[in-house]
């Protein structure tokens, strides 16, 4: 394996774009070798579904698009990350009962540290940001 793969896609911030995000992220990674149909694959699926919807609802129309990008390092390590140019950080929303949403960032945190991984925000040149997850990637095909 090259010591570095790497696949981008750029969306329309727009409801439809986070389905093809999801299937983008999977088709990169079936390719790449993780086996469908896994519980690491569900995951990997739900983390992206979760990071482009932040990307979308969460930059009230000031990011025309979204970046997702899948890298792979050394075949260890597998970072996905979806940048906007909003300058708004995500931020965790307490939970209510009436409120159906703010639990994104904390479904992406379980679901990476229970692999081995983390979450990471980082600012971008153009001010926006990039949300990424970090995951060895031995626990990402399990």
């Amino acid at each position: 394996m090259a010591d570095r793969q790497e696949a981008t896609v750029t969306l329309p911030s727009s409801p439809a774009s986070v389905s093809a995000a999801r299937r983008y992220v999977m088709d990169v990674l079936t390719e790449w070798g993780l086996p469908a149909g896994t519980e690491a694959a569900d995951a990997v699926r739900l983390i992206v579904s979760e990071l482009a919807t932040n990307a979308v609802q969460h930059t009230q129309g000031q990011s025309p698009t979204f970046t997702v990008d899948v890298r792979m390092d050394r075949g260890e390590q597998l970072r996905i990350g979806v940048t906007d140019s909003h300058p708004c950080r995500p931020r965790r929303l307490p939970a209510t009962v009436q409120r159906d949403n703010g639990r994104g960032l904390v479904i992406i945190r379980c679901l990476t540290a229970e692999r081995g991984g983390r979450l990471c925000i980082t600012p971008t040149a153009d001010g926006g940001k990039t949300v990424w997850i970090r995951l060895p990637w031995t626990a990402s095909v399990r």
